[in-house]
């Protein structure tokens, strides 16, 4: 257990490690390879069985197993993009493209949603002209579901060990995808037992459930792309680092924002006015290299330093209120 918890709750210097540009790739390429695999040979089985053993939830999952397959390339594709280091048209890097691959995943996620719920819907009208369901779906639904919760604790696994949002996402929607899978289980299962409609209702579960998950997904990312600051916990620990610095006398107008898995700071410092420029640069040095070290998410920090007593300090709530949300 000590291991595991230690797993759990990685060092500050365990996490910069791994947070560094190509063994962050390398393992995120590898688990998503290992997503790839599975969906692959989910959706081939789950399309061709529902297709022969007659289940239209069958059927639905495998379009979501197919969905799943082509949301991993885009992950492998973001991903890619993402590690590219900073040029004159991205100062900041390319961590955002990872924002916007999220943003695309949760809309595919609800148009696929959004389809089969209408697909189900429609023959859910015209029970009479759907064929029995045959034993073999059940199994094959059943072994959807192994494979499909197994996949997910190892990807959420990879994903918070790499502060990666849309490896997350894709982490949770593999999870919707187990839950679904029982779903459709127990719909074929009540189908075989004689409630010929529950296969067709399972569908129709599997449907909303993509899409409910589609919408989160999208509205997170478009949370971040309007550059939503950090909850007011995570901006009063990064408040509390930077004023322990020495030198620093307070803080005012700390500001925060998202770039895929890291975080941007911009602060305003108060120092002693009677000290050298050179003086109070190194103090604002110190605060962000304290701020990065105790904070392996945050990026960078950009430390704009005031006189103390300059009459700034009290915008401090309004801006720290404004933007830590």
């Amino acid at each position: 257990m000590p291991d595991h918890h230690s797993h759990q709750h990685p060092s500050p210097a365990d996490l910069s490690a791994e947070l560094r540009t190509p063994e962050r790739l390398a393992v995120a390429q590898r688990a998503t390879w290992a997503s790839v695999a599975v969906n692959f040979l989910l959706t081939v089985a789950q399309l061709i069985v529902g297709w022969v053993a007659h289940s239209q939830s069958l059927i639905a999952h495998g379009l979501h197993s197919f969905s799943d397959l082509l949301s991993d390339f885009l992950v492998l594709w973001a991903n890619h993009q993402g590690a590219h280091p900073a040029d004159a048209a991205h100062p900041y890097g390319h961590a955002r493209i990872e924002t916007a691959a999220t943003l695309v995943l949760g809309i595919s996620l609800a148009l696929v949603g959004g389809g089969i719920l209408l697909a189900a819907g429609q023959q859910l009208q015209h029970m009479e002209e759907v064929p029995p369901v045959e034993m073999l779906a059940l199994w094959v639904a059943l072994a959807t579901l192994a494979a499909k919760e197994g996949l997910f604790h190892y990807l959420k696994a990879v994903a918070a060990r790499l502060h990666s949002a849309v490896m997350m996402a894709n982490a949770w929607h593999t999870r919707a995808d187990a839950a679904s899978a029982l779903v459709v289980a127990v719909g074929i299962g009540g189908s075989l037992l004689g409630w010929r409609f529950l296969d067709l209702l399972a569908a129709v579960l599997v449907g909303f459930m993509i899409l409910k998950l589609g919408l989160e997904f999208a509205w997170e990312a478009l949370r971040e792309l309007v550059d939503t600051g950090l909850s007011e916990q995570e901006v009063a620990a990064i408040r509390a680092t930077l004023a322990d610095t020495p030198g620093v006398i307070d803080l005012h107008d700390l500001r925060t924002r998202r770039m895929a898995h890291r975080v941007l700071v911009d602060v305003h410092l108060q120092v002693d006015g009677g000290i050298t420029v050179a003086a109070g640069h190194e103090i604002g040095e110190a605060a962000r290299r304290r701020a990065i070290a105790a904070h392996p998410e945050v990026l960078d920090v950009l430390v704009h330093l005031d006189v103390e007593n300059d009459g700034a300090s009290g915008t401090s709530g309004h801006h720290d209120g404004a933007h830590s949300g």
